[in-house]
């Protein structure tokens, strides 16, 4: 009886042995047929792994899952690179629709330009919107519709109705082609303008302003090389980061029941006077 249970032990050992090597090998082999692979959109690729934005998270995504492959490419065959040699934003506008306006100055060598051009090269900016604000995907389309952009997309909490303090951040990720005439070129500097037109989000209820501040954005140059994506991360050199908190007002909430009593009083109002004017062309 002794000898049969030792022989069982030994074949559910073995089994459960022969179990662990076949799944690493199944990981070991999806691992692998997954890294360096990015979406067209890296903002994508991102919320495809994670359900929300967490700075960390995406910091960590950018570090080990974009195929940043282009920097040795470039450096191997050309000896130069494409540097990020400034940047300024500013928010412009009033009220709670305005703008996160940006220029971005590259340090591009001529020898690059044609090349860059000839594999489809683009620059992608990844904004990482706070949760005081949002973007409207339809409006951005717009901007895509008129060549502002070459493609532009919006990932994360789309719900424009949800106020700040229910709401979980956005992220708004735009391409521009560098053959795209929105590109103006000063001898070896690219220079890249952009507005992207931000809505505030509701605030909690309080007194004063509800501070949102914007962080520098995420900054690639993507090409199409031997039939691959590879990207290169554009570190910030330089910034003129001036104006770019938004002070969204909040709410008075002594005043959220009279305000909610006048808004009832309107809509009755309303509802009768469309009563009034349907019965009265009716008859």
């Amino acid at each position: 009886m002794e000898v049969l249970l030792f022989k069982v032990q030994i074949y559910y050992s073995t089994l459960r042995i022969a179990l662990i090597f076949l799944l690493s090998i199944g990981y070991s082999a999806h691992a692998s047929s997954n890294t360096g692979y990015v979406d067209n959109y890296i903002a994508k690729s991102y919320f495809n792994r994670y359900d929300s934005l967490v700075d960390q998270e995406f910091d960590y995504f950018v570090a080990n899952e974009i195929p940043l492959g282009l920097f040795k490419v470039l450096k191997d065959k050309y000896h130069v690179l494409p540097t990020l040699s400034g940047l300024h934003r500013n928010v412009a506008g009033e009220g709670s629709h305005r703008h996160l306006s940006s220029s971005i100055r590259f340090k591009l060598p001529h020898e690059l330009k044609p090349e860059l051009i000839a594999h489809s090269c683009e620059v992608i900016i990844i904004e990482r919107l706070p949760s005081g604000v949002f973007a409207d995907p339809f409006e951005l389309q717009h901007l895509v519709q008129r060549d502002v952009f070459t493609d532009v997309a919006v990932f994360g909490d789309k719900n424009l109705e949800l106020p700040s303090f229910r709401s979980n951040r956005t992220v708004v990720e735009i391409h521009m082609s560098i053959a795209s005439k929105m590109f103006s070129s000063h001898e070896d500097d690219l220079v890249v303008n952009l507005g992207v037109p931000l809505h505030a989000r509701y605030p909690a209820l309080g007194l004063g302003f509800s501070r949102v501040q914007f962080r520098q954005p995420d900054l690639f140059m993507c090409c199409n090389i031997e039939e691959n994506r590879s990207c290169v991360s554009m570190a910030i050199v330089d910034s003129e980061a001036s104006s770019d908190v938004w002070e969204i007002p909040c709410g008075i909430k002594e005043h959220a029941r009279i305000v909610s009593v006048v808004t009832f009083a309107f809509a009755v109002i309303t509802a009768l006077l469309l009563v009034s004017a349907s019965a009265t062309y009716s008859i």
